[in-house]
């Protein structure tokens, strides 16, 4: 498993749409969107910054850690 990602979560909590947090922190609703789903291998330190400033959260309500 490894890390995965619960940003939907977050999102969910906010009440914040994928396009409006995509126009917030500055991507495509097309990465937010494959990064919300698990489907990127890598996230850049600022764009992780940008989403935990929107969402007023921290990156370990983001990612998680499972053993495989």
């Amino acid at each position: 498993m490894g890390i995965q990602v619960q940003l939907d979560l977050e999102m969910v909590k906010k009440k914040m749409k994928l396009n409006d947090l995509a126009d917030e922190v500055g991507i495509t609703t097309a990465n937010l969107s494959r990064l919300k789903n698990g489907k990127v291998s890598a996230i850049r330190f600022s764009t992780l910054e940008k989403i935990c400033e929107v969402l007023d959260c921290q990156p370990g309500d983001i990612l998680i850690y499972q053993k495989e």
